[in-house]
């Protein structure tokens, strides 16, 4: 999974980068701070693994992994080159998901590009450079699929569709909310390619204050509530400053803080959930001795392609899938031949759908 991170200058986007993938990016005061994409590798939290690590003490222990990519800030006009535009828009095409980091904090000493704070503008700024981007595209495919139907009636649902798209986004509404009537838009909307369908967390950059003594009582968080909710995107309140300091503290000492602010989770491991939820993913989970191992798929993935994730060989030649619920294998006492004696382990065919926290072992033959 790759999430590339977005913003303003000076929103606090570089910070948070630094502080949930500790890659030491450059944060700076000024715009293009971030030129060239920063990229940092995250394992995914899961304590699913690290028990059934315990249990086989394996050779290799192997997370999930998550690409953080921290795109250059951009300003009006990107969409026709100004400022970082067209690298910024390539940058964005090939994330799977966007972090857009919305600053929700006053300060006197940072200051913002725009002058003042309004995360309403903010948004729109760089959602209307989407598109625009979008726009271009989406009439070029138009065009197309129009010279296609005076030969082919076929394409008129193409036609019809992609009109309606197009005066949805000259609205300036993204992609992502627009309606969809069935699912042939459904595939003509992701075969487009657009910017604005990318699934968007909206990540909200609080004071300490604010994050700490009552978010619902920040008017800037309010306000982009109400927009991630129209346009159908996650919201996530966080404070890069805290994040900055909890990225340098050990384990222990994590937990401690984290409690003394009321909260379970790290601002990482809540935007990593929010992740999985919005791109519909889970994890299987492979265990032994050589290596403990999950393993990101698709939700409603069926078990042969979900073999096939660990190599290509494991698709073609699947026989069969020998799977126990992780649940069911720890009330077991993590003892597979007790799971085996219970019941537990089932033997999966073909058409067997994948569920989150699965530990299963493919039988195959090539």
């Amino acid at each position: 999974m790759k999430l590339g991170m977005v913003g303003l200058p000076n929103v606090g986007k570089s910070t948070l980068f630094n502080a949930i993938t500790n890659a030491g990016a450059q944060s700076a005061n000024y715009p293009f701070g971030t030129i060239e994409p920063n990229v940092g590798m995250v394992s995914v939290p899961d304590e699913r693994l690290e028990k059934l690590a315990e249990i086989y003490n394996p050779d290799k222990f192997t997370p999930a992994v998550i690409e953080f990519v921290d795109i250059a800030g951009l300003v009006k006009g990107a969409s026709k080159g100004e400022g970082l535009g067209n690298k910024f828009l390539s940058n964005i095409r090939e994330v799977d998901a966007i972090v857009h980091v919305v600053r929700c904090f006053e300060s006197d000493d940072i200051i913002h590009v725009e002058g003042s704070v309004d995360p309403a503008r903010d948004i729109e700024t760089i959602n209307l450079e989407l598109i625009f981007s979008d726009i271009e595209i989406a009439t070029r495919r138009l065009d197309k699929a129009s010279k296609a139907l005076k030969g082919d009636k076929s394409f008129a649902t193409e036609v019809d569709f992609l009109k309606r798209l197009i005066a949805h986004l000259e609205k300036g509404l993204p992609a992502r909310s627009i309606e969809i009537l069935d699912e042939s838009e459904i595939d003509i909307l992701n075969t487009t390619s657009l910017l604005s369908a990318k699934p968007v967390i909206y990540a909200c950059n609080m004071s300490e204050n604010d994050f700490s003594g009552g978010i619902d009582d920040n008017t800037h968080f309010a306000t982009v509530k109400e927009i991630a909710l129209r346009e159908k995107a996650e919201i996530l309140p966080i404070c890069a400053a805290l994040e900055a300091e909890i990225s340098g503290l050990d384990d222990e000492e994590k937990v401690l803080f984290l409690e003394e602010l009321g909260l379970e989770r790290s601002g990482l491991d809540r935007m990593i959930q929010k992740c999985y939820s919005l791109l519909g993913l889970i994890s299987y989970l492979t265990a032994g001795k050589p290596e403990v191992r999950a393993w990101t798929i698709t939700k409603g993935t069926k078990a042969p392609q979900a073999a096939g994730k660990i190599h290509t060989d494991f698709e073609r030649g699947f026989i069969r899938a020998e799977v126990v619920a992780y649940d069911d294998f720890m009330a077991c006492g993590g003892n597979m031949v007790a799971a085996k004696e219970k019941g537990l382990v089932r033997s999966e065919g073909k058409e067997y759908v994948m569920k989150d926290g699965d530990i299963v072992l493919f039988r195959f033959n090539v």
